[in-house]
């Protein structure tokens, strides 16, 4: 059941980034350190099905509807393949049905049916069969004449249902073996208190970007790449909506394509916090992977190779 969000839609910007949260968030309290302990698999199927394992006990512990916030791109493809053979049946259709599914990032400006859009790719591995069971899917809009409006519209829709209560995540490698979730890169001015961003683009995400779907196995037409590589802006959740998440499910399969991948999650399971509420604000500002650390209830699994 839907409840009726109250909450007012602030705007804030830092250097070029516009980010977007919600007045009861105010100046956001400093979130505790957390233990941060993985799992390592052998196969990226295990990983996938270890995954889905997480979203059937998290729905078998509550009542009602829950809403989710997929990852895109490679790191949950395998739990996206697992889910698609399972949909074509009637084995999880109740669980499916209790399913409010929303999209973490999104290039803009982009067609909606870009092959390099994360919507195109969820449906490829999820299937049609998939889409006509669950609850609601919503997109972050990248065919829009207003990015911000839009963009307000989809954390008012998530406030809405009563915030996330699994937030699957991946992991991308930056410079100087720093880090991101989901697109907020080093030094973009995230804070505690933003749920939601417009990030000016970089050549290096858009590269990333479009080898990982190449790498998971996307047929990319050569006018859908010229036109992701004119891209602008990225659409991103923030530090708020992952904090504030009731559960984190977090998978890093991908180091053998994205070998920075091993110093920064080598930096990010080193990394000694500050113990003053700036410094540790800016470590994170610093390298936004940290984030992960400060929740209370993460399930991170890898693959061997992320530690060799």
């Amino acid at each position: 059941m839907e409840t009726a969000s109250q909450k007012i839609v602030n705007r804030r910007v830092a250097g070029n980034n516009v980010w977007l949260g919600f007045s009861r968030s105010g100046s956001a309290a400093v979130p505790g350190i957390s233990d941060y302990k993985y799992s390592v698999l052998e196969t990226e199927e295990a990983i996938g099905s270890a995954m889905f394992d997480e979203l059937v006990d998290y729905a078998a512990e509550r009542e009602g509807d829950l809403t989710i916030v997929l990852l895109g791109g490679r790191g949950s493809q395998a739990m996206f393949r697992l889910i698609n053979r399972l949909a074509e049946t009637s084995e999880i259709d109740d669980l499916l049905a209790r399913l409010h599914v929303f999209t973490q990032d999104a290039l803009a400006p982009m067609r909606m049916n870009n092959g390099l859009s994360f919507v195109r790719d969820f449906e490829r591995l999820l299937g049609d069969k998939f889409f006509a069971k669950v609850k609601s899917f919503t997109a972050m809009q990248t065919e829009t004449d207003d990015l911000e409006a839009d963009l307000a519209n989809y954390i008012e829709r998530i406030d809405g249902l009563g915030g996330i209560d699994i937030f699957f995540l991946g992991f991308g490698p930056e410079d100087a073996a720093a880090s991101h979730l989901c697109y907020i890169k080093p030094g973009s001015g995230a804070t505690f208190a933003d749920f939601a961003g417009i990030i000016p683009i970089s050549s290096s995400i858009l590269e990333h970007h479009i080898s990982k779907f190449k790498a998971g196995g996307s047929v990319i037409a050569a006018e859908d790449e010229s036109e992701c590589r004119g891209a602008t802006h990225i659409l991103t959740l923030g530090p708020a909506a992952i904090l504030g998440a009731k559960r984190i499910v977090q998978s890093v399969v991908d180091a053998s394509t994205a070998p920075a991948k091993r110093p920064s999650f080598k930096r990010l399971i080193e990394t000694e916090f500050a113990g003053d509420a700036t410094d540790l604000a800016k470590q994170v500002d610093d390298n936004p992977g940290l984030l992960v650390r400060l929740h209370p209830d993460v399930r991170v699994y890898v693959l061997p190779d992320l530690l060799a």
